[in-house]
């Protein structure tokens, strides 16, 4: 009988280095399989990648399984989709956890399907049950006003997780590990795509995804001008500045700083929710905010149902007060 062990990460590189969202799977996956007692393993695809193995292990890996072949140097689901099945048929992992974006949005339903198995999406919190030993996963429902957590019987268990919503391990190069290397054999007449141009989105200062600090904005700020104050605060706090649909929508901002269902999802450590009313569509996308403050001259205003701290008035008067007393304590 097939004896599924371990926890294994779909490891994703950028720019000759592991993605900072394979690296926060890496110290989810190594708590998971510690309560397990189980080895955390990572794979990794692509062309030229065996360099960045030794990454995977000092992040917390025990076991790197590589995969190199020309036809992996950019991700395309129908190169991706056989290769990755084929090694998991071999190494049989007990749960496989992949990153909430474009890759693992696409893959990892393809993969679930073909293993026959289940897929939990855009997971906040992954455990394992103490008495079944099966992973626990927790996601928001009904547009982030509620989260449910389920459990699959089937193995597998697979999710893609949402990101920082996990923490990556410090880096030690002193660690131990495997890296074993397979080959597999990719059929190019499968490949229905063809990857003709790359446009790279240049966006001053720190990525939406990446920033510990959010400024967000909502319909109320009024136009372009607001946001411009917005911009003042979020470099103060060496953060980045976010929107809700309507100020996209009306030309404010670019729809690239969209955070909201039909958005970006964000976790940020301190989000600000400057005049924005709360519809569930924008909770969705910063659900997983540690601490949200949020100022809205509603009382009634639903964002205040979420926010950690609030207050009551108008954003005109409060914010450059704010700003004042952020420029004081950076100036001690």
């Amino acid at each position: 009988m097939d004896t599924y062990k371990g926890v294994t990460v779909f490891g994703e590189i950028t720019e000759g280095k592991l993605s900072s969202i394979t690296r926060d799977l890496l110290g989810g996956g190594r708590t998971l399989a510690d309560q397990l007692h189980e080895e955390l393993s990572c794979l990794l695809f692509g062309h030229e990648v065996s360099g960045v193995a030794p990454e995977a292990i000092a992040y917390g890996a025990d076991t790197v399984y590589v995969v190199e072949d020309a036809h992996l140097k950019d991700y395309q689901t129908d190169t991706y989709t056989p290769a990755v099945a084929e090694i998991l048929k071999k190494i049989l992992p007990r749960i496989l956890l992949f990153g909430q974006n474009d890759i693992g949005r696409d893959l990892a339903p393809r993969l679930a399907f073909r293993l026959r198995t289940g897929l939990s999406t855009d997971c906040i919190d992954l455990n394992i049950d103490p008495e079944s030993k099966l992973l626990q996963q927790t996601r928001p429902v009904y547009g982030g006003n509620a989260l449910t957590t389920v459990m699959c019987q089937t193995l597998p268990q697979m999710a893609t997780v949402r990101r920082k919503t996990m923490s990556s391990l410090v880096r030690d190069d002193t660690r131990k590990g495997t890296i074993i290397t397979f080959t597999v054999i990719i059929n190019p007449s499968t490949v229905r795509t063809k990857i003709v141009n790359r446009v790279k989105q240049e966006s001053p200062g720190i990525k939406l995804e990446d920033a510990p600090v959010i400024v967000s904005g909502g319909r109320g700020i009024g136009g372009l001008d607001g946001f411009k104050l917005l911009e003042e605060l979020a470099k103060l706090l060496r953060g980045a500045v976010g929107a809700t649909r309507p100020p996209c929508d009306s030309g404010w901002v670019p729809a690239t700083m969209q955070i909201g269902l039909t958005g970006k999802v964000v976790t940020p450590e301190l989000y600000f929710a400057i005049a924005i009313s709360g519809a569930s569509q924008h909770l969705a996308g910063c659900f997983g905010a540690k601490t949200i403050v949020a100022i809205n001259r509603d009382p009634e205003a639903n964002i205040f149902n979420v926010a950690h701290f609030g207050a009551v008035g108008d954003w005109k008067q409060i914010l450059p007060s704010f700003i004042e007393k952020v420029k004081e304590f950076g100036s001690k």
